[in-house]
């Protein structure tokens, strides 16, 4: 039977086919030329950018960083270039065997896998790491030839800081190492500025200048446009904005004086800050022994830490701003002007020394026996520890912490470069937070007594000595000091001061001064320094000292003999010159020496002479004085602007 087809029906459907299948087909195309809109249109910007970001790399240029010079010009610090051979851990596999397998191209000594070691545990396993340094030019080629064989490993050029005088001035000048995690951490807290200064810099300023003046010496990122290949690999520069280099940073030290000094005290340990009174500036800032700060550039090695870090002498410490230490009777001075200041004592009230003093059943003797009776100017002149031990009863410690606390003792003196200590100045409020137990947070009468003569609690840095004996020679006339001068923009040529406050006028009596000072200047004209400064071409005061490293019991004999050297008492010593016109201000400590006079005050006569002279020890003189066996200057002193520079370090002493 023949089927009758519906020709209107199938038309009808087949149009209906056709027109979702044109809707689909519009619809389709509606897609395509939205997206295409939408990627021509609305993002072509960012499509642009990042097309252009796979042809294109921009890379950061690390600039110079700033040198350091001495006061006359001397540079402490500056850069080298070299190459490095790094490993990035995430790329390289098995980085053992990738070391091994180096090592058959390039000398790995144990000392580089050690430092690679420490080096890589302060890193993140993307961060690149050094295996060896200043490769020379034969191992670049010889790498280069063979790099297919190493994934993850490459070449890059760097700058090195570079430390010329080698452990001179160390503890001043700090030293810059690879940046940790735990300061890149903290880099993270910074304004967006900064931390896109960084970018691509892999050293930071660790003590010293290096770390308080770090952004000065830095400098400005630069930043280059590179065409790179699908592989990565840069083929032309395309555009470039270079690094500012880092700005110059000047010190008031003088690294001549200051080599002097750690010269003088050989294998000796101990402090010496030699200041400026009528500015603040430093002239020689001392902490002995020191460290080579070119160890640390590289990264170093563990043995070497070891080495650094354990030793019984700690020379990684900065004895001038973070050792502590009893004053001892260099301390006198001071308790005298805050008798002069309080009227608790007038110039010439008579004090009788029998050579002890009783309080509350105890006997606080003295070394220098009957002394009879003993004025301020006498008391300072011959030391009288009865005098002072007086004095301190009647004051009382509050008394004694008030008038103090502005001389700077116990105090931060905001020098310019980080990690100084406060020390301790007691008072009854300081005891009270100090301790724990009841009964330890009361203050004794009897504990008073001993801080007559700088013992008990009293615990300062050599700098706050040092600070307090200028405000002295500075007619009670504070300056902060300061170890920077003035930077040099390292483009401009241009030299810009630092500004420093305006100096604090204690409001201490010009007549009161006065008295201190001819106490002063009597211990060297006729007291316990008199043999040091005999025949110096100027006039000179000071103090001498001594104090106990480890506590002993009342009235019992010291015998230097009798103990480990590092329980033997410090010698101290705090001076200026010239009397009337001060020009320098010192503070020594010669750690477990014995007296101030035999030990401390010798370093400071050379250091007047060479500052006020132009004078420079004999070598007879030097040695004797690195002995402890040095009093007036032996032999014919040198011109110090003759002594040829850096002078060589002088054999340590015979034992």
């Amino acid at each position: 039977m023949t089927e009758i087809r519906n020709v209107a029906a199938d038309l009808a459907r087949f149009r209906r086919r056709v027109l979702v299948i044109g809707l689909a087909v519009l619809f389709a195309f509606g897609l395509l030329g939205s997206r295409l809109f939408f990627l021509q249109v609305v993002r072509h910007e960012d499509l642009a950018e990042q097309a252009e970001s796979n042809r294109t790399a921009i890379l950061p240029v690390v600039p110079n960083r700033g040198l350091i010079l001495d006061r006359n010009g001397i540079v402490l610090a500056s850069n080298y270039s070299a190459y490095t051979l790094e490993i990035t851990p995430s790329k390289a596999g098995d980085v053992e065997d990738t070391i091994d397998t180096l090592s058959e191209v390039v000398d790995i000594t144990p000392r580089d896998r050690r430092r690679f070691k420490r080096l890589r545990e302060d890193s993140r396993s993307f961060d690149s790491v050094p295996i060896r340094t200043r490769l020379s030019d034969e191992e670049v080629a010889r790498f280069a030839a063979q790099r297919y064989r190493f994934p993850g490993v490459e070449i890059k050029a760097r700058l090195f800081r570079s430390y010329p005088l080698g452990e001179t001035a160390s503890h001043v000048l700090g030293y810059i190492g690879r940046i940790n995690q735990r300061e890149k951490e903290a880099m993270e807290d910074w304004e967006d500025e900064d931390q896109a200064n960084y970018k691509g810099t892999d050293y930071i300023g660790k003590l010293g200048v290096e770390q308080s003046y770090e952004k000065v010496l830095h400098g400005q990122t630069g930043v280059e446009q590179m065409e790179t290949s699908a592989g990565g690999r840069a083929v032309r520069r395309l555009a470039s904005h270079p690094a500012t280099p880092g700005d110059t940073v000047m010190l008031a030290l003088d690294i001549k004086l200051q080599k002097l000094i750690e010269d003088m005290y050989g294998e000796r340990r101990g402090a010496v800050v030699a200041i400026d009174p009528k500015t603040g500036e430093v002239l020689a800032f001392v902490s002995k022994p020191t460290f080579d700060p070119n160890l640390f550039v590289e990264g170093i090695d563990t043995e070497s830490w070891k080495e650094l870090s354990e030793s019984i002498d700690k020379p990684l410490l900065n004895r001038a701003l973070r050792g502590t230490y009893p004053p001892g009777s260099t301390y006198k001075p001071f308790m005298a002007l805050a008798a002069l200041q309080t009227n608790k004592r007038a110039p010439g009230t008579q004090v009788l020394d029998p050579g002890y003093f009783n309080f509350g059943g105890h006997r606080f003797g003295s070394p220098e026996g009957y002394l009879g009776n003993v004025d301020m100017r006498r008391s300072i002149q011959v030391s009288s520890n009865i005098y002072y031990y007086s004095l301190a009863n009647e004051m009382g410690v509050d008394m004694i912490h008030d008038q103090m606390k502005p001389l700077g003792f116990g105090q931060i003196t905001g020098i310019d470069i980080s990690g100084e200590v406060r020390g301790v100045l007691p008072s009854t409020e300081w005891k009270r937070n100090a301790y724990k137990r009841a009964e330890a947070k009361k203050w004794y009468a009897g504990e008073t007594i001993s801080l007559g003569i700088g013992q008990g609690y009293n615990n300062f840095t050599m700098l706050q000595l040092a600070q307090a004996t200028s405000i002295v020679a500075n007619g009670g006339i504070k300056h902060r000091p300061h170890l920077v001068l003035a930077t040099r923009d390292t483009v401009s040529g241009q030299t810009n001061p630092l500004p420093q406050p305006q100096g604090e006028d204690l409001g201490l009596k010009p007549a009161n001064i006065q008295v201190i000072r001819e106490g002063l200047a009597s211990v060297v004209t006729g007291g316990t320094a008199r043999g040091v400064f005999a025949g110096a071409g100027y006039a000179a005061a000071g103090k001498t000292g001594t104090a106990q490293a480890v506590g002993m019991a009342q009235n019992t004999k010291y015998n230097a003999k009798a103990l480990e050297e590092h329980q033997r008492d410090h010698a101290l010593f705090m001076a200026f010159a010239p009397v009337n016109d001060p020009k320098i201000a010192i503070a020594v400590i010669v750690e477990n020496a014995g007296w101030g006079a035999g030990a401390a005050a010798p370093i400071a006569r050379r250091v007047f002479d060479y500052w006020l002279l132009d004078q420079y020890p004999s070598e007879a003189d030097m040695a004797a004085i690195r002995q402890g066996k040095a009093t007036a200057p032996i032999g014919k002193p040198r011109m110090a602007s003759e002594v040829a520079w850096p002078p060589p370090t002088p054999a340590a002493p015979a034992p």
